[in-house]
Protein backbone atom coordinates (compact mmCIF):
# COMPACT_ATOMS: atom_id res chain seq x y z
CA UNK A 1 0.00 0.00 0.00
CA UNK A 2 1.37 3.21 -0.76
CA UNK A 3 1.49 6.36 2.00
CA UNK A 4 -1.28 8.16 0.05
CA UNK A 5 -3.59 5.38 0.05
CA UNK A 6 -2.93 4.58 3.68
CA UNK A 7 -3.42 8.38 4.37
CA UNK A 8 -7.09 8.26 2.78
CA UNK A 9 -8.01 5.12 5.31
CA UNK A 10 -7.23 6.96 7.57
CA UNK A 11 -9.35 10.25 7.04
CA UNK A 12 -12.09 8.33 5.73
CA UNK A 13 -12.11 6.12 8.77
CA UNK A 14 -12.47 8.80 10.65
CA UNK A 15 -15.30 10.33 9.19
CA UNK A 16 -13.75 13.07 8.12
CA UNK A 17 -13.05 12.03 4.43
CA UNK A 18 -16.37 14.36 2.53
CA UNK A 19 -17.43 17.92 3.07
CA UNK A 20 -19.91 18.82 5.81
CA UNK A 21 -23.71 19.03 4.13
CA UNK A 22 -25.31 18.54 7.09
CA UNK A 23 -27.95 21.59 7.65
CA UNK A 24 -29.17 20.45 11.18
CA UNK A 25 -26.74 18.22 12.70
CA UNK A 26 -28.46 16.14 15.86
CA UNK A 27 -28.12 12.88 18.20
CA UNK A 28 -28.53 10.71 15.62
CA UNK A 29 -25.68 12.31 13.60
CA UNK A 30 -23.18 12.54 16.96
CA UNK A 31 -23.62 9.05 17.32
CA UNK A 32 -21.89 8.37 13.81
CA UNK A 33 -18.85 10.32 15.21
CA UNK A 34 -19.12 8.47 18.03
CA UNK A 35 -18.53 5.31 15.39
CA UNK A 36 -15.95 7.07 14.16
CA UNK A 37 -13.67 8.06 16.73
CA UNK A 38 -14.60 5.28 19.28
CA UNK A 39 -14.12 7.96 22.10
CA UNK A 40 -13.78 11.50 22.92
CA UNK A 41 -10.89 12.99 24.58
CA UNK A 42 -11.30 15.32 27.63
CA UNK A 43 -9.07 18.35 28.47
CA UNK A 44 -9.60 21.33 30.95
CA UNK A 45 -7.84 23.37 28.76
CA UNK A 46 -10.94 26.08 27.24
CA UNK A 47 -8.70 28.47 25.00
CA UNK A 48 -10.56 27.70 22.32
CA UNK A 49 -13.31 25.27 23.37
CA UNK A 50 -13.28 22.03 25.39
CA UNK A 51 -11.39 19.24 23.83
CA UNK A 52 -13.89 16.67 23.92
CA UNK A 53 -16.85 19.35 21.81
CA UNK A 54 -14.30 19.83 18.69
CA UNK A 55 -13.91 16.51 17.02
CA UNK A 56 -17.44 16.49 16.43
CA UNK A 57 -17.63 20.42 15.05
CA UNK A 58 -14.71 19.02 12.50
CA UNK A 59 -17.20 16.34 11.24
CA UNK A 60 -20.36 17.29 11.46
CA UNK A 61 -19.88 21.36 11.53
CA UNK A 62 -22.21 24.02 13.72
CA UNK A 63 -24.14 20.74 15.62
CA UNK A 64 -25.91 22.15 19.52
CA UNK A 65 -23.26 21.38 22.28
CA UNK A 66 -26.75 20.50 24.69
CA UNK A 67 -26.82 17.32 22.54
CA UNK A 68 -23.67 15.69 23.32
CA UNK A 69 -24.25 16.54 26.82
CA UNK A 70 -27.52 15.21 26.87
CA UNK A 71 -25.60 11.67 25.45
CA UNK A 72 -22.88 12.13 28.44
CA UNK A 73 -25.05 12.50 30.94
CA UNK A 74 -28.14 10.44 30.19
CA UNK A 75 -26.66 6.92 29.75
CA UNK A 76 -25.52 6.69 26.28
CA UNK A 77 -21.86 7.94 26.89
CA UNK A 78 -19.70 7.54 30.42
CA UNK A 79 -16.54 8.99 31.49
CA UNK A 80 -13.14 7.31 31.92
CA UNK A 81 -9.62 6.64 30.95
CA UNK A 82 -10.23 5.76 27.35
CA UNK A 83 -7.19 7.27 25.55
CA UNK A 84 -7.08 9.64 28.58
CA UNK A 85 -9.85 10.76 30.36
CA UNK A 86 -12.53 10.45 27.57
CA UNK A 87 -16.11 10.02 27.18
CA UNK A 88 -16.77 6.63 25.47
CA UNK A 89 -20.09 4.45 24.44
CA UNK A 90 -21.56 2.89 27.45
CA UNK A 91 -21.25 -0.55 25.74
CA UNK A 92 -17.51 -0.04 25.63
CA UNK A 93 -17.47 -0.25 29.72
CA UNK A 94 -16.84 -4.08 30.01
CA UNK A 95 -14.13 -3.74 27.89
CA UNK A 96 -12.30 -1.26 30.44
CA UNK A 97 -13.36 -3.64 33.43
CA UNK A 98 -9.15 -5.20 33.45
CA UNK A 99 -7.91 -1.65 33.97
CA UNK A 100 -10.29 -0.93 36.71
CA UNK A 101 -9.35 -3.80 38.39
CA UNK A 102 -5.49 -3.21 37.73
CA UNK A 103 -6.46 0.62 39.37
CA UNK A 104 -7.99 -1.25 42.22
CA UNK A 105 -4.71 -2.88 42.70
CA UNK A 106 -2.93 0.33 42.30
CA UNK A 107 -1.14 -0.74 39.11
CA UNK A 108 -1.25 1.64 36.07
CA UNK A 109 -2.40 4.72 37.82
CA UNK A 110 -0.66 7.97 38.75
CA UNK A 111 1.96 7.05 41.99
CA UNK A 112 0.30 10.06 44.76
CA UNK A 113 -3.31 8.09 43.93
CA UNK A 114 -1.97 4.86 44.36
CA UNK A 115 0.01 5.63 47.58
CA UNK A 116 -2.87 7.65 49.24
CA UNK A 117 -5.21 3.97 48.27
CA UNK A 118 -2.49 2.21 50.31
CA UNK A 119 -1.63 4.30 53.37
CA UNK A 120 -5.21 5.25 53.97
CA UNK A 121 -7.44 3.00 53.30
CA UNK A 122 -9.30 3.63 55.74
CA UNK A 123 -9.85 7.00 54.62
CA UNK A 124 -10.87 5.97 50.86
CA UNK A 125 -13.44 3.67 52.18
CA UNK A 126 -15.30 6.25 54.69
CA UNK A 127 -15.32 8.83 50.85
CA UNK A 128 -16.68 5.83 49.45
CA UNK A 129 -19.43 5.66 51.77
CA UNK A 130 -20.08 9.80 51.55
CA UNK A 131 -20.58 8.99 47.55
CA UNK A 132 -22.73 6.51 48.29
CA UNK A 133 -24.85 8.20 50.80
CA UNK A 134 -24.59 11.66 49.42
CA UNK A 135 -24.02 11.15 45.40
CA UNK A 136 -23.74 12.93 42.82
CA UNK A 137 -21.38 14.48 44.69
CA UNK A 138 -18.20 16.58 43.82
CA UNK A 139 -14.58 16.51 45.58
CA UNK A 140 -15.41 19.62 47.35
CA UNK A 141 -18.36 18.66 48.99
CA UNK A 142 -16.60 15.81 50.43
CA UNK A 143 -15.52 17.05 53.95
CA UNK A 144 -14.21 15.17 57.25
CA UNK A 145 -13.10 17.94 59.12
CA UNK A 146 -10.76 17.30 61.31
CA UNK A 147 -9.42 13.57 59.72
CA UNK A 148 -8.78 15.26 56.06
CA UNK A 149 -7.31 18.50 57.54
CA UNK A 150 -4.60 16.04 59.19
CA UNK A 151 -3.80 14.98 55.78
CA UNK A 152 -2.84 18.50 54.06
CA UNK A 153 -0.16 16.55 52.04
CA UNK A 154 -1.99 17.44 48.48
CA UNK A 155 -0.10 14.38 46.79
CA UNK A 156 1.31 16.38 44.21
CA UNK A 157 -1.24 17.61 42.31
CA UNK A 158 -2.60 20.26 44.36
CA UNK A 159 -5.68 18.21 45.42
CA UNK A 160 -7.22 17.65 48.44
CA UNK A 161 -7.17 14.46 49.82
CA UNK A 162 -11.06 13.88 49.14
CA UNK A 163 -9.98 14.61 45.66
CA UNK A 164 -7.36 12.18 45.46
CA UNK A 165 -9.70 9.33 46.76
CA UNK A 166 -12.34 10.03 44.57
CA UNK A 167 -10.17 9.76 41.75
CA UNK A 168 -8.45 6.78 42.98
CA UNK A 169 -12.44 4.60 43.31
CA UNK A 170 -13.19 6.70 39.38
CA UNK A 171 -10.30 4.76 38.03
CA UNK A 172 -10.82 1.45 40.10
CA UNK A 173 -14.68 1.73 38.90
CA UNK A 174 -16.19 1.76 42.85
CA UNK A 175 -17.68 5.37 41.64
CA UNK A 176 -18.07 6.64 38.10
CA UNK A 177 -18.61 10.30 36.74
CA UNK A 178 -22.76 11.56 36.93
CA UNK A 179 -21.83 14.53 35.10
CA UNK A 180 -20.06 17.88 35.50
CA UNK A 181 -20.74 20.94 36.96
CA UNK A 182 -18.47 24.06 35.41
CA UNK A 183 -16.25 20.79 34.46
CA UNK A 184 -16.00 19.42 38.01
CA UNK A 185 -16.84 15.89 38.04
CA UNK A 186 -19.62 15.11 40.26
CA UNK A 187 -19.62 11.48 41.37
CA UNK A 188 -21.97 8.79 42.07
CA UNK A 189 -22.38 5.02 42.02
CA UNK A 190 -21.93 2.69 38.98
CA UNK A 191 -25.52 1.30 39.15
CA UNK A 192 -27.04 4.88 39.65
CA UNK A 193 -24.97 6.41 36.55
CA UNK A 194 -24.21 3.43 33.85
CA UNK A 195 -27.36 1.19 32.34
CA UNK A 196 -28.76 -2.14 34.41
CA UNK A 197 -27.85 -4.18 31.19
CA UNK A 198 -24.33 -2.68 30.83
CA UNK A 199 -23.33 -3.50 34.14
CA UNK A 200 -24.72 -7.11 33.37
CA UNK A 201 -22.60 -7.96 30.66
CA UNK A 202 -20.07 -10.81 31.97
CA UNK A 203 -16.80 -9.09 31.98
CA UNK A 204 -14.02 -10.57 29.73
CA UNK A 205 -11.09 -11.82 30.21
CA UNK A 206 -8.22 -9.46 29.60
CA UNK A 207 -6.69 -11.04 26.73
CA UNK A 208 -10.16 -10.83 24.81
CA UNK A 209 -10.93 -7.43 26.11
CA UNK A 210 -7.61 -6.12 24.51
CA UNK A 211 -8.76 -8.03 21.20
CA UNK A 212 -12.07 -6.29 21.16
CA UNK A 213 -10.40 -2.66 21.75
CA UNK A 214 -7.75 -3.22 19.22
CA UNK A 215 -10.52 -3.91 16.76
CA UNK A 216 -12.38 -0.91 17.75
CA UNK A 217 -9.43 0.96 17.11
CA UNK A 218 -8.41 -0.32 13.82
CA UNK A 219 -11.72 0.69 12.88
CA UNK A 220 -11.59 4.38 13.96
CA UNK A 221 -8.07 4.39 12.42
CA UNK A 222 -8.33 2.79 9.22
CA UNK A 223 -4.97 1.50 9.46
CA UNK A 224 -2.14 1.29 11.94
CA UNK A 225 0.92 -0.78 13.37
CA UNK A 226 0.45 -2.71 16.20
CA UNK A 227 1.42 0.02 18.64
CA UNK A 228 -0.99 2.88 16.92
CA UNK A 229 -3.33 0.51 17.38
CA UNK A 230 -2.24 -0.71 21.06
CA UNK A 231 -2.06 3.61 21.97
CA UNK A 232 -6.03 4.01 20.76
CA UNK A 233 -7.06 2.53 24.41
CA UNK A 234 -3.24 2.85 26.27
CA UNK A 235 -3.03 -0.87 25.59
CA UNK A 236 0.94 -1.69 26.51
CA UNK A 237 2.96 -2.29 23.27
CA UNK A 238 3.01 -6.16 24.38
CA UNK A 239 -0.71 -6.62 25.14
CA UNK A 240 -1.27 -4.92 22.07
CA UNK A 241 1.34 -7.59 20.11
CA UNK A 242 -0.39 -10.18 20.98
CA UNK A 243 -3.99 -9.37 21.03
CA UNK A 244 -3.06 -8.29 17.06
CA UNK A 245 -1.39 -11.55 16.77
CA UNK A 246 -4.31 -13.49 17.40
CA UNK A 247 -6.62 -11.40 15.62
CA UNK A 248 -4.25 -12.02 12.10
CA UNK A 249 -4.30 -15.93 13.29
CA UNK A 250 -8.18 -15.81 13.57
CA UNK A 251 -8.22 -13.79 10.23
CA UNK A 252 -10.01 -10.60 12.42
CA UNK A 253 -6.94 -7.74 10.98
CA UNK A 254 -4.76 -8.57 7.74
CA UNK A 255 -1.53 -7.04 7.92
CA UNK A 256 -0.03 -4.99 5.04
CA UNK A 257 2.74 -3.38 4.35
CA UNK A 258 2.76 0.25 3.72
CA UNK A 259 5.29 1.74 1.75
CA UNK A 260 8.24 3.89 4.16
CA UNK A 261 6.77 2.25 7.00
CA UNK A 262 9.38 -0.09 9.33
CA UNK A 263 7.07 -1.88 11.09
CA UNK A 264 3.74 -4.16 9.05
CA UNK A 265 0.43 -2.26 9.57
CA UNK A 266 -3.04 -3.49 9.78
CA UNK A 267 -6.49 -3.09 8.69
CA UNK A 268 -9.92 -4.66 9.26
CA UNK A 269 -10.46 -7.25 6.42
CA UNK A 270 -12.39 -6.47 3.43
CA UNK A 271 -11.48 -2.90 3.82
CA UNK A 272 -12.20 -0.70 0.51
CA UNK A 273 -9.06 1.77 0.21
CA UNK A 274 -11.00 5.31 -1.50
CA UNK A 275 -9.54 6.47 -4.34
CA UNK A 276 -9.72 10.16 -3.09
CA UNK A 277 -11.75 11.94 -0.35
CA UNK A 278 -12.44 16.08 0.04
CA UNK A 279 -13.48 18.26 2.90
CA UNK A 280 -11.72 19.93 5.15
CA UNK A 281 -11.59 20.49 8.95
CA UNK A 282 -9.66 22.06 11.44
CA UNK A 283 -7.99 19.50 14.00
CA UNK A 284 -7.96 19.89 17.99
CA UNK A 285 -4.45 18.87 19.47
CA UNK A 286 -6.76 16.24 20.92
CA UNK A 287 -8.22 14.59 18.03
CA UNK A 288 -7.48 11.30 17.12
CA UNK A 289 -6.50 11.48 13.67
CA UNK A 290 -3.42 13.54 15.25
CA UNK A 291 -3.31 12.24 19.00
CA UNK A 292 -0.30 10.01 18.15
CA UNK A 293 1.98 12.32 16.91
CA UNK A 294 4.79 9.47 15.15
CA UNK A 295 1.84 8.49 13.18
CA UNK A 296 1.04 11.71 11.56
CA UNK A 297 4.85 12.07 10.39
CA UNK A 298 4.25 8.73 8.79
CA UNK A 299 0.65 9.55 7.54
CA UNK A 300 0.96 12.82 6.46
CA UNK A 301 4.51 13.91 6.62
CA UNK A 302 3.16 16.44 9.58
CA UNK A 303 4.97 17.21 12.42
CA UNK A 304 2.95 18.20 15.53
CA UNK A 305 3.76 19.13 18.97
CA UNK A 306 1.34 20.56 21.34
CA UNK A 307 2.95 23.92 22.95
CA UNK A 308 0.61 24.59 25.24
CA UNK A 309 3.41 24.21 28.57
CA UNK A 310 6.39 25.50 26.50
CA UNK A 311 7.40 28.91 27.61
CA UNK A 312 5.60 31.36 25.21
CA UNK A 313 9.46 32.27 23.78
CA UNK A 314 10.22 28.48 23.11
CA UNK A 315 7.38 28.09 21.00
CA UNK A 316 7.33 28.04 17.25
CA UNK A 317 4.07 27.63 16.21
CA UNK A 318 1.89 29.26 19.16
CA UNK A 319 -0.27 27.96 22.20
CA UNK A 320 -3.25 26.20 20.72
CA UNK A 321 -2.52 25.11 17.75
CA UNK A 322 -4.84 23.06 15.21
CA UNK A 323 -3.57 21.24 11.98
CA UNK A 324 -5.63 22.50 8.84
CA UNK A 325 -6.85 19.02 7.15
CA UNK A 326 -7.82 19.96 3.27
CA UNK A 327 -8.80 16.94 1.28
CA UNK A 328 -5.85 14.20 1.96
CA UNK A 329 -3.55 16.50 3.09
CA UNK A 330 -2.48 18.73 6.31
CA UNK A 331 -1.93 22.21 4.28
CA UNK A 332 -1.72 24.53 7.18
CA UNK A 333 -1.57 24.87 11.08
CA UNK A 334 -3.65 27.65 13.13
CA UNK A 335 -3.04 29.02 16.23
CA UNK A 336 -6.50 29.98 17.80
CA UNK A 337 -8.18 31.93 20.72
CA UNK A 338 -11.77 32.62 21.79
CA UNK A 339 -12.19 36.10 22.61
CA UNK A 340 -15.92 35.78 24.14
CA UNK A 341 -15.97 39.06 25.75
CA UNK A 342 -15.16 40.80 22.23
CA UNK A 343 -17.07 38.18 20.71
CA UNK A 344 -14.03 37.83 18.19
CA UNK A 345 -11.97 34.34 16.81
CA UNK A 346 -8.66 35.47 17.10
CA UNK A 347 -5.58 34.14 14.86
CA UNK A 348 -2.51 34.83 16.90
CA UNK A 349 -0.66 32.72 13.83
CA UNK A 350 -1.25 30.90 10.88
CA UNK A 351 1.74 28.73 9.04
CA UNK A 352 0.90 26.93 5.55
CA UNK A 353 3.11 23.58 4.77
CA UNK A 354 5.32 23.00 2.26
CA UNK A 355 3.80 22.51 -1.12
CA UNK A 356 0.23 23.26 0.16
CA UNK A 357 -2.49 23.98 -2.86
CA UNK A 358 -3.18 27.22 -3.85
CA UNK A 359 -6.90 27.40 -2.01
CA UNK A 360 -5.33 26.54 1.31
CA UNK A 361 -5.71 30.08 2.43
CA UNK A 362 -9.62 30.81 1.24
CA UNK A 363 -10.81 27.56 2.03
CA UNK A 364 -8.98 27.73 5.79
CA UNK A 365 -11.42 31.23 6.28
CA UNK A 366 -14.40 29.48 5.29
CA UNK A 367 -13.56 26.87 8.03
CA UNK A 368 -13.09 29.96 10.06
CA UNK A 369 -15.95 31.41 9.89
CA UNK A 370 -17.75 28.43 10.05
CA UNK A 371 -15.97 27.40 13.32
CA UNK A 372 -16.33 31.11 14.72
CA UNK A 373 -20.46 31.05 13.84
CA UNK A 374 -20.55 27.68 15.77
CA UNK A 375 -18.83 29.29 18.73
CA UNK A 376 -21.23 32.51 18.99
CA UNK A 377 -18.60 34.81 17.69
CA UNK A 378 -19.07 37.45 15.48
CA UNK A 379 -15.74 38.37 13.68
CA UNK A 380 -12.36 36.17 12.63
CA UNK A 381 -9.39 38.63 13.57
CA UNK A 382 -6.07 37.22 11.84
CA UNK A 383 -2.71 38.32 13.40
CA UNK A 384 0.68 39.24 11.08
CA UNK A 385 2.63 35.73 12.72
CA UNK A 386 3.08 33.10 10.03
CA UNK A 387 4.15 32.72 6.75
CA UNK A 388 0.23 32.12 5.62
CA UNK A 389 -0.99 35.28 7.90
CA UNK A 390 -1.24 37.89 5.19
CA UNK A 391 -2.75 35.70 2.57
CA UNK A 392 -5.35 34.42 5.31
CA UNK A 393 -6.24 37.78 6.10
CA UNK A 394 -7.36 38.71 2.64
CA UNK A 395 -9.33 35.67 2.38
CA UNK A 396 -11.17 36.29 5.35
CA UNK A 397 -11.49 40.11 4.70
CA UNK A 398 -13.52 39.08 1.59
Amino acid sequence: MSPAQARRLAIVAQGLGRTRRLAKPDRRHLRQVLRHTGLLQIDSVNVLARAHYLPPFSRLGGYPVGALDQMAWDRELFEYWGHEASLLPVETQPLLRWRMAQAERGIGIWRGIARLAQQHADYVEWVYGEVAARGPISAGEVVEDEKQERRSDKWGWNWSDAKTALEYLHWAGRIATASRRNFERLYDLPERVLPPDVLAVPTPDEAAAHRELILIATRCHGIGTASDLGDYFRIGIKPAQRAVATLVEDGRLVPVAVAGWRQPAYLLPDTTIPARVGGRALLAPFDPLVWERDRVERLFGFRYRIEIYVPKHKRQHGYYVLPFLLRDRLVARVDLKADRAARRLLVPAAWQEAGAPGDTAEELAAELRDLAGWLGLDDVVVGERGDLAAALQRSVAR
